[in-house]
């Protein structure tokens, strides 16, 4: 399994990152991809990835750490990106988050423009945080799409028609997560009728846990958790969805490229 969205460097790990690790190896994750947050988090990150060759790095810069005094550090940020592009293995986290505020909505859709710019200078894939803010992403995309552009829609959850609406662009997935699990959850009912080459596995650790550890930290062992509700889902093995999600992801982000 490759969990292919993980916040592993964050300070909740730092008491036990390494056990944590190795119960991820233990239970079959082959690969942990962490997108980046902001400058802050940057040292974190390439640190853990240094220690661990099945760490890999993404760059960008989160909408929730996009103010009305941005512009110094996307440019920073870009930095870091351009001066080591094959450190990193997309472009992300990037998007537009406007659950907890609105405020910086026009600098939220300029630095996302921006770092989608950057990605098809590079060449590298998007990973996408949308929250509360699927109009305004499809926007964007409309018209940034080109036919190169790839990427995944992490932790995804929108309707059925965003999801259709996304795979028209042709380079898209969706990140599906611990929210699949919860009771109230409608994802199962959206992606039955998507093609499972189009999914791909990711935890968000330590954020949204499945259940039944809903609401406690979360971790890249869970994964299996997501796996069994994609076979419920889906009535096929779990192994299948391993492999084929598997497959997804390395198709998407070239992960052999990144590695020793």
């Amino acid at each position: 399994m490759i969990d292919t969205h993980t916040h592993i460097y964050s300070s909740r790990f730092d008491e036990d990152r390494n056990q944590v690790i190795e119960r991820a190896f233990a239970c079959g994750i082959e690969y942990m991809l962490l997108p980046n947050i902001d400058l802050e988090s940057v040292d974190p990150m390439l640190d853990l990835c240094s220690e661990y060759d099945e760490c890999i790095p993404m760059m960008g810069l989160h909408p929730c750490s996009v103010d009305g005094e941005y512009a110094e550090v996307l440019e920073q940020i870009k930095s870091k990106l351009y001066n080591s592009r094959h450190q990193y293995i997309a472009v992300g986290e990037i998007g537009i988050d406007l659950y907890w505020d609105k405020t910086f909505l026009q600098e939220q859709l300029d630095v996302f423009r921006n770092q989608i710019k950057w990605a098809k200078e590079l060449e590298l894939p998007i990973v996408i945080h949308a929250r509360d803010s699927y109009p305004e992403i499809f926007q964007v995309l409309d018209e940034e799409n080109t036919e190169e552009l790839q990427g995944v829609f992490h932790c995804f959850s929108g309707s059925e028609n965003d999801a259709q609406h996304i795979l028209s662009y042709g380079g898209f997935k969706l990140g599906i997560g611990g929210t699949i699990t919860y009771k109230k959850s409608k994802l199962p009912d959206v992606i039955k009728n998507i093609d499972l080459s189009n999914i791909l596995l990711e935890t968000d650790a330590p954020y949204l846990a499945p259940r039944p550890f809903r609401g406690k930290r979360n971790e890249s062992a869970y994964l299996s958790y997501i796996v069994k509700k994609l076979s419920d889902i889906y009535s096929v093995k779990e192994d299948e969805i391993i492999d084929q999600t598997t497959m997804n992801a390395h198709e998407l982000f070239q992960i052999q490229k990144f590695t020793p």
